[in-house]
């Protein structure tokens, strides 16, 4: 689906889907913790970028932006441990690799913004 002609409000919109399918499978197999932390974390990055878009400085949009790659790195978290854990049969390499993906692409733009504002 389209969002968003901007990168990273489009990358975080089709990982908070991902997600959200993960969530499902995990819920079917009956884990109930990881998957709502999963939940949480992973579609909150999206959230941040979208309020980042109406910061109402370049400070403001910092933080947001700040914030969304910590969710992205607690995101990798939640994933390494369900992998490693074996509690459920979740396919977390290629989620990996997009948590991996916006928090390159976060950082980047923290790094850009803070030099900036």
């Amino acid at each position: 689906m389209k969002f968003s002609d901007n990168l990273i409000e489009q990358k975080s919109f089709d990982f908070a889907l991902q997600i959200i399918e993960g969530y499902k499978q995990m819920r079917d197999q009956k884990e109930f913790v990881l998957s709502k932390q999963l939940l949480r974390s992973g579609t909150s990055i999206g959230a941040n970028v979208q309020e980042a878009q109406a910061a109402f400085s370049k400070k403001d949009f910092a933080a947001k932006m700040s914030i969304s790659s910590k969710e992205a790195r607690e995101v990798r978290y939640w994933l390494l441990l369900i992998k490693y854990s074996d509690l459920v049969n979740l396919k977390t390499d290629k989620l990996l690799k997009e948590a991996d993906d916006l928090i390159n692409i976060l950082t980047a733009i923290v790094k850009s913004s803070q030099h900036k504002a």
